[in-house]
């Protein structure tokens, strides 16, 4: 017998909408709203690949060189992306999560940030999964555990779809004024306006679309909260919206996501790549403090 190499995984249920999260990366493998698929779904037998919607933390994204100044203080951290030299995705992407509360429809879950080479501070995480009418609300809760105050940044990494539809064929937009433009280790060197090539200001077809980037100056609802939204030719409509603090939302269009040729990554973060050096998001927590952040996603019907 081959052990789940993504851990044990817990199911929620409410009526018509169900949600799978992994023990490991606290990862979401599943949201289904009556008989749709709103997240693709891979092999059992496979570590999560492509970051599929594990949680980001204390950083989401990239580290140049895995190096970064700690108020005067050069650190290094372990090199986790070889091809790009980055340490990438944070410090828990292959960490065993534990259950702190459970009911048919909600999971806590939560894991420590230890003192360790290139990060030492001392943080309690935790994420929380609700099931709504329509889809899943997400609550994530950090505290500075430890002396000194802890710089942290943090995302999540999900990958959406609407199962019966190809997602090349489905539609993409957000409304934001500018991107990041990225170089060669796939860091930020600038962030400048739309341009042709990221505008989702009106809907773009997946399918068409080529981008791994953060975009930000993200429009805010009467609830400040943020949205995407991955629009089905018969008007069915996903929207991801990342609330108060997730400032930055990454979209990540790939051939690589196994069994899907064309997936879609929509990631909120409250910081840009490479935040452990430019500051830009970057937070610090002064010990004992905590940090509340939520996101979310639905599934809507046509506009009748």
């Amino acid at each position: 017998m081959v052990a789940d190499p993504t851990g044990t995984r817990f199911t929620l249920q409410s009526g018509a909408t169900s949600a799978q999260i992994a023990e490991v990366g606290a990862a979401l493998r599943a949201v289904r709203v009556g008989d749709v698929d709103l997240v693709p779904a891979y092999p059992d037998d496979v570590p999560t690949p492509a970051g599929a919607g594990i949680v980001l933390a204390p950083w989401p994204n990239r580290i140049r060189d895995g190096r970064w100044d700690d108020a005067g203080e050069i650190r290094q951290l372990a090199i986790t992306e070889p091809a790009f030299g980055n340490a990438s995705h944070g410090l828990l992407r292959y960490t065993s999560y534990r259950v702190l509360a459970q009911t048919a429809d909600a999971i806590t879950l939560g894991a420590a940030v230890v003192p360790q080479t290139g990060y030492p501070y001392h943080l309690d995480t935790r994420v929380t999964y609700q099931l709504t009418d329509a889809g899943l609300h997400v609550g994530h809760l950090i505290t500075n555990i430890g002396a000194g105050d802890a710089p942290v940044a943090i995302g999540t990494h999900p990958y959406f779809q609407i199962s019966d539809v190809d997602t090349a064929d489905l539609s993409l937009q957000l409304e934001a004024t500018s991107w990041f433009r990225l170089d060669e280790q796939n860091i930020p060197v600038a962030e400048e306006p739309l341009d042709e090539a990221h505008d989702l200001r009106e809907p773009r077809r997946v399918g068409d679309l080529a981008l791994d980037g953060a975009f930000a100056g993200l429009a805010r609802d009467a609830d400040d909260r943020a949205s995407a939204f991955l629009t089905a030719p018969d008007g069915r409509r996903v929207t991801v919206w990342a609330g108060t603090g997730f400032d930055y939302l990454q979209v990540f269009v790939t051939d690589r996501f196994p069994g899907q040729e064309v997936a879609v990554a929509i990631e909120p973060m409250t910081a840009p790549a490479n935040a452990f050096n430019s500051g830009r998001g970057l937070r610090r927590l002064a010990p004992g403090e905590t940090w509340e952040l939520e996101w979310g996603v639905r599934l809507d019907a046509p506009a009748s």
